[in-house]
């Protein structure tokens, strides 16, 4: 039955941090909440797991109200039957992964004979098992994530939390190690809540993302969804390299701040003198010398001058000045600084933000 989140509030003194959100989880679905520091996803994660009473809403976990101030309702966290994972890997250094791993059942006064089957199982789900007799201290960062995740999973809970779990491990092991959460997650099918401020985690992670700022939920919707498609310019400017262009109307015709005439697909009508924001995401653009030809199907263009360059590796980051406006672009042609260059792209690459 997944977690229900019902107008939650959540205050610290008199100062309000989460305003009354609301949202499901469902079974098995792994859901993202994502957003800038101090947005309120930390702090809602919390709530769930009990760490924080709130100050209104119902929280629900498989179809138990665990939390209801107006009721004076609260369930303790251990108490809630779910696993989290921290930040900080939070192992105890005194104990081996085994031990590490056996803490949550022995803490709660699980069944002694039951122990070692159902730490087996979980180390050999995070692929742990011949580092059981290990020392903290002799594990990599990655390894003791692991650990953790194996300790959460132990009791087979009904959900799964994430506090930002992947932040202390180096670029490359937190690829490896996020592929790894959503392969156990999906194989558990448990219903999981993964706090980030890191959209690489958010996108290839998620079944669905919430996109918060200020203690509200901006957004919802599927990774492919808010990435493309963005019903607000905090999501489009958050998730991705976006460039926004402001298109004025006239003559049914949209133009950009150069001058230049925009053709949309789908095609968008307007009003005589209307202007709205377009999103652009900066690996669909592609530039060209003036007097160079460029693919038929890019029928957009900008004229603008390259203002920086930086070398990425597998592309090259320029940020080219359309009339007043800077325009980040993703290319691996080498253009200098100072080149007067075409900024070009597709119909189908702009996408007009809903007029609000």
């Amino acid at each position: 039955m997944g977690i229900r989140v019902n107008n939650l509030i959540k205050a610290f003194n008199q100062t309000t941090i989460v305003h009354g959100i609301s949202f499901d989880v469902d079974d098995g679905e792994f859901v993202t909440l994502l957003g800038p520091s101090g947005c309120g996803k930390t702090t809602t994660l919390r709530c769930i797991a009990g760490l924080e009473r709130t100050n209104g809403g119902t929280i629900e976990i498989d179809g138990r109200v665990v939390s209801q101030p107006e009721s004076d309702i609260f369930i303790a966290p251990h108490e809630r039957d779910l696993g989290m994972v921290f930040q900080s890997y939070a192992i105890w250094p005194h104990m081996s992964v085994a031990e590490n791993v056996a803490f949550p059942l022995i803490a709660r006064n699980v069944d002694r004979a039951s122990v070692p089957d159902a730490v087996s199982w979980a180390l050999e789900v995070v692929g742990l098992s011949h580092l059981a007799n290990r020392q903290p201290s002799e594990l990599s960062g990655g390894q003791q994530q692991r650990v953790a995740l194996a300790r959460a999973i132990v009791g087979k809970p009904k959900v799964l939390l994430f506090d930002e779990p992947l932040s202390n491990l180096d670029a490359r092991l937190r690829d490896r190690t996020r592929a790894e959460i959503s392969r156990i997650q999906k194989e558990l099918a448990i219903p999981a809540v993964y706090v980030t401020h890191d959209q690489a985690e958010a996108l290839s992670m998620s079944d669905r993302i919430i996109v918060m700022d200020g203690g509200h939920i901006v957004e919802v919707g599927e990774p492919r969804e808010l990435y493309r498609s963005p019903t607000k310019k905090f999501t489009a400017d958050f998730i991705g390299a976006a460039n926004f262009l402001t298109l004025t109307c006239r003559d049914q015709k949209w133009f950009a701040p150069d001058g230049s005439s925009i053709t949309l697909d789908p095609p968008v009508a307007g009003q005589n003198g209307e202007q709205r924001t377009a999103v652009l995401r900066s690996e669909d653009l592609r530039l060209a010398a003036h007097s160079e030809s460029v693919h038929a199907d890019r029928v957009n263009t900008l004229s603008g001058v390259i203002e920086h360059i930086q070398y990425m590796g597998p592309h090259i980051e320029y940020a080219v000045k359309v009339q007043d406006t800077i325009i980040n672009v993703l290319d691996q042609i080498e253009f200098a600084r100072n080149a007067a260059v075409s900024v070009t792209f597709r119909p189908v690459d702009l996408h007009l933000l809903p007029n609000t």
